[in-house]
């Protein structure tokens, strides 16, 4: 009889130290695929976030938001665009309120462009190309504050290179009035309502149609 319990007693304490083994190892196994899936989750945020570093933004108004908009998205490049309002003191202001001149906004348009394909310059060459920057707070037929010619910069790279491309234009003559494109740090950019994105492009336009001096 001893012996018998003893030998039940050693198949039991088998089973059990084969369970235990068996769990630890599923449990490792189980926690490699867990920190495998967790470094996959960290790497594809890490490249995400250096996606995002890698893309800057520019900010121009220039009259209609609607012509803008269509040029820069001719832009290789350029890699999102969308029309708002900015400069203003109105949060969240809308279409019409923005008309009415009460608000301070001007239309603009947002740009996410990627810097190793096209530089903040060319995008100043682009935004002059455009529209009239020797009209006061109008572009052609569209007057109104919220149709002046601005540019909303994100950085001291971006002022400097803006400044220094008024003056480039200047000496050089390019227009036969004074540039009066106001050069401000880029605010609170309001989102204008989904009717404008992309509006010519929606309907097979390219430019509003004003004429460029």
């Amino acid at each position: 009889m001893a012996k018998r319990e003893f030998i039940d007693c050693g198949d039991t304490m088998m089973r059990k130290f084969k369970f235990i083994m068996l769990t630890a190892f599923a449990l490792t196994i189980l926690g490699n695929v867990a920190s495998a899936d967790d470094l996959a989750q960290e790497n594809k945020a890490d490249k995400n976030s250096v996606g995002e570093q890698e893309m800057e933004k520019a900010t121009f108004g220039g009259g209609c938001f609607w012509g803008v908009e269509a040029a820069f998205r001719q832009i290789n490049g350029v890699v999102s665009t969308s029309v708002g309002y900015i400069g203003g003191n109105k949060e969240n202001p809308t279409y019409e309120e923005v008309c009415g001149k009460s608000t301070g906004h001007a239309e603009a348009v947002e740009i996410l462009f990627d810097p190793s394909q096209v530089s903040y310059e060319k995008l100043l060459e682009t935004f002059w190309a455009n529209h009239d920057p020797t009209q006061l707070n109008r572009q052609g037929p569209d007057i109104g504050s919220q149709y002046r010619s601005a540019i909303f910069y994100h950085s001291n790279d971006q002022k400097t290179a803006a400044e220094k491309s008024v003056e480039s234009l200047t000496a050089q003559g390019i227009f036969q009035r004074p540039i009066v494109t106001e050069i401000v740090s880029a605010g609170t950019y309001y989102l204008a309502e989904d009717y404008h994105q992309q509006y010519l492009e929606k309907r097979g336009l390219s430019t509003c149609g004003i004429k460029k001096p």
